[in-house]
């Protein structure tokens, strides 16, 4: 029996989830470069670590870097000579702890989180919250951060704030599926935000507004109201021509709906 991959240590999320060629990108199949790919890529070519250095970073070994490089330099080169657009997403990897974990790195992004250090036990359920000044941010592409909440038979056991670091819109839904969250509340949201979430399989409960943790207690009780249609909210200081950046915008109508039992 083969022996289970060793998750490689990053430390933040790419800025841009993906690249198309200017002529004929969106015809062809997309490359598919992993975020420990990218990781070892941006470590190496843009941070200029050696492969050892690059190998005590990521706390894998030195022969799975090499590996894991020349594997992300091929794919670059045939997205390059063949026109292919490519997509960074998935692979085998946990998100940093910051520097009091054994970051390496002086401007590490990632402050200490006790979530993204502890396992989530099979009987936990993960409740991921759009968060700023104790209420549901509206816009998911632009949050900056998530609060947290851990939930066991129904009741709350934890919870804990968590920064975005910058992290766009492509790169939120693979942070959540890093932090192992099975729930997200939310305001508005975009279409390939939705979609990205749906394929990772966490469930979306979008259209939400108001006290985030009043929020989560409605959700445990099932008597939360969300919009299962919501796209891109309307909230003060966005403005909107029909669409929101690639992912579109419509209304949405809070309380259409109650969460389902669990």
């Amino acid at each position: 029996m083969p022996r289970p991959k060793k998750c490689r240590r990053v430390c933040r999320f790419p800025e841009n989830p993906g690249f198309c060629p200017l002529e004929s990108g969106e015809e062809k199949e997309p490359m598919i470069l992993t975020v420990d790919e990218y990781e070892a890529i941006r470590l190496i070519d843009k941070e200029g670590f050696s492969q050892e250095q690059c190998s005590e970073q990521m706390q894998i070994a030195r022969t799975t870097v090499q590996k894991i490089y020349e594997t992300a330099r091929r794919k670059l080169a045939d997205v390059l000579v063949e026109g292919l657009p490519l997509k960074i997403e998935g692979g085998d990897y946990r998100i940093c702890g910051g520097a009091e974990h054994g970051c390496e790195l002086s401007h590490c992004p990632n402050p200490v989180s006790t979530i993204q250090q502890s396992a989530k036990g099979g009987s936990i359920m993960r409740i991921a919250v759009t968060y700023e000044n104790g209420t549901i941010f509206q816009h998911f592409g632009h949050t900056e951060q998530f609060k947290i909440y851990d939930a066991k038979d129904g009741k709350l056991i934890s919870s804990e704030v968590v920064s975005t670091n910058g992290s766009g819109h492509g790169a939120l839904a693979q942070l959540l599926q890093a932090l192992q969250v099975d729930v997200l509340i939310c305001g508005g949201i975009g279409g390939g935000a939705k979609n990205a979430l749906a394929s990772l399989g966490i469930e979306l409960y979008g259209g939400v507004s108001g006290d985030a943790d009043q929020a989560v207690e409605a959700f445990l009780s099932h008597t939360l109201k969300f919009d299962p249609h919501v796209m891109c909210s309307h909230h003060e200081g966005h403005h909107h021509e029909g669409q929101c950046g690639s992912h579109g915008c419509g209304g949405h109508h809070c309380g259409g709906e109650k969460a389902p039992s669990l």
